[in-house]
């Protein structure tokens, strides 16, 4: 028997009718931007989404946005802000699955009475802790690329709960070395006389290295570096009164690198790209070869090859 060919009307029909319930459905499974997530319910993160608050739909690029106790969706226009935002709303949801693995952390960070008291000119244990976590979770679940969806999330969960602790022990290590030295370096300025340009420098580079928040804002390779860049602190100061002189002559050229440096991230408005940053750590390492070369630095560093990078930066 010869099958009945399709009416060509019938055709349309079903596409338009295909159509309007693959939109609706589209429609139905936008979220909501004032719903609050505790698990990963709400589909694939695409590149853009739409979402829907008080009646709008939004476009742009999604972001989680930690809520504390919760995240929610968010879309923004700048893809750099969108970014910044969902990290910091994944680790919170990270956080959320690991609630009991955290109360151990709290309760279990290695000497952090011990590193309190160094931090202590900054802020207080708790900021310290919070900071230690906060870096151990973003090295245990954080490493690009993120997941999109809600297997590859799970599947970095329980990839990275395994071993949480053993990184967070390593951070509390790391910022033990760091404090006991930035300690060292605070009260040697303190005590160096009769130099108070050298000393004003050096207590600059310093409130510039270790600020409040230095563990979470400090990317964790520059980070494992700290405890040599203070420590060049201090046996700069050491050495001043052997040999002033050279001490301000190469303060001088560290100096017009330095304030080259934080004009140009002032007229960028704080981006700093891959180029600046390679440029942040390289005047550190510069300091190191300046004043304390018994401490070496991982490759040669020197003016002119500072200004090779800024003729990159700036190409």
């Amino acid at each position: 028997m010869r099958a009945t060919p399709p009416n060509p009307s019938q055709i349309g029909l079903q596409t338009r009718r295909d159509k309007r319930e693959q939109l609706q459905n589209q429609k139905q499974s936008r979220p909501l931007a004032d719903s609050r997530h505790t698990a990963w319910d709400f589909g694939e993160l695409p590149e853009l989404m739409e979402i829907r608050r008080k009646g709008q739909v939004l476009v742009g690029f999604p972001a989680l946005i930690d809520a504390g106790d919760a995240v929610t969706i968010e879309v923004f226009d700048e893809p750099e802000v969108a970014a910044a935002k969902h990290r910091a709303g994944l680790r919170r949801l990270f956080a959320l699955q690991l609630r009991d693995a955290l109360k151990y952390l709290e309760k279990n960070v290695p000497d952090l009475q011990k590193m309190a008291v160094a931090y202590m000119p900054l802020g207080t244990a708790e900021e310290l802790r919070q900071q230690i976590i906060d870096v151990a979770l973003e090295r245990a679940f954080l490493v690009d690329p993120l997941p999109a969806t809600e297997a590859d999330f799970k599947r970095r969960v329980d990839e990275g709960r395994a071993r949480l602790t053993l990184i967070a022990n390593e951070i509390a290590r790391l910022a033990g070395v760091i404090l006991t030295e930035y300690a060292a370096a605070a009260r040697k300025i303190k005590d160096a006389k009769n130099a108070p340009e050298a000393t004003k420098d050096a207590a600059e580079q310093l409130q510039r290295l270790v600020p409040k928040h230095f563990l979470a804002t400090t990317p964790w390779a520059a980070l494992q570096h700290f405890p040599r860049y203070l420590k060049a602190i201090t046996l700069r100061l050491d050495k001043l009164r052997a040999d002033p002189a050279r001490d301000t002559q190469r303060m001088a050229e560290v100096r017009a690198q330095d304030q080259r440096f934080w004009r140009l991230v002032a007229e960028r408005k704080g981006a700093i790209d891959t180029r600046l940053q390679e440029l942040r750590w390289l005047l550190e390492e510069l300091r190191v070869s300046f004043f304390a070369q018994e401490l070496r630095t991982p490759q040669p560093v020197s003016v002119k090859r500072l200004e090779k990078v800024w003729a990159q930066v700036q190409a």
